[in-house]
């Protein structure tokens, strides 16, 4: 599949999902992880920060909240439901907040203009992550931070089970990286890990065939590490998260 197609797929998909009447959010939604991602990203006063990956705003409108003096930019494919959170940032009069679309590969923004880049439950949808992260390393100024928030393969989930998973929703799922493969990915750019921190995530999901074949073809170790739970309606399965702090050198 090519770069435009994927993204164009996960673009539809997550316009639906977030136009749901706030479910993507209450699947995703925790008080206490959030506040560990401000606290990761410590903004200060006059900072410029990118929150990639924005969707309906989740961290955006926190960050703005937070650091009043700061400019937050959310960065997003999801042209709909961007222009519904400019809406809400309208109503609230909120000043220090944008949204912006763009085309899922090319930053709109010049060279060494963010302090900050934030990014929460987004790097597996992208098609061309190596070139992201050329982009992010583009943008931001010296020493600034590249905050990630992703979910990570178990270290025994050789087959990554978990992507194959997370694939049959067609969402544009793309895989899900270990830290040592962001490392690879990112030291060579010019980026240094100051620290890492891993947290947990349940997804539901709705019991269907072919997740039932699929967890059917699994061995009961991996079943278990992902403390995968099956009810009469859905399938709940557990990930670890990496919270991850890099810094842009040089």
């Amino acid at each position: 599949m090519i770069i435009n197609e994927s993204v164009q797929i996960t673009k539809e998909k997550f316009e639906e999902s977030f136009s749901e009447d706030g479910y993507y959010n209450k699947q995703t939604a925790d008080r206490e992880h959030l506040a560990l991602l401000l606290n990761l990203v410590n903004a200060q006063s006059d900072d410029t920060i990118l929150d990639l990956g924005t969707g309906s705003g989740y961290v955006a409108f926190a960050l703005s909240e937070k650091c009043k003096k700061c400019n937050v930019i959310g960065l997003d494919i999801v042209t709909d439901t961007l222009s519904r959170n400019r809406e809400i940032t309208k109503k609230a009069g909120i000043s220090n907040l944008e949204f912006l679309d763009y085309d899922g590969t090319v930053f709109p923004f010049p060279d060494s203009s963010m302090d900050c880049i934030v990014t929460r439950y987004a790097l597996h949808h992208f098609p061309d992550i190596e070139n992201s992260f050329k982009e992010m390393y583009r943008v931001l100024k010296s020493e600034g931070k590249l905050v990630i928030a992703d979910p990570v393969p178990n270290e025994n989930d050789n087959d990554r089970f978990v992507d194959k998973y997370m694939q049959i929703k067609q969402d544009g799922h793309i895989k899900f990286y270990s830290l040592s493969e962001y490392k690879k990915m990112l030291e060579p750019i010019g980026f240094s890990l100051l620290s890492s921190e891993m947290t947990t995530i349940c997804f539901p999901r709705k019991k269907i065939d072919s997740c039932m074949k699929l967890l059917s073809e699994t061995e009961n170790h991996i079943i278990e590490d992902y403390k995968i739970r099956i009810t009469d309606e859905e399938i709940r399965i557990t990930e670890q998260v990496e919270n991850m702090v890099f810094r842009k050198e040089g």
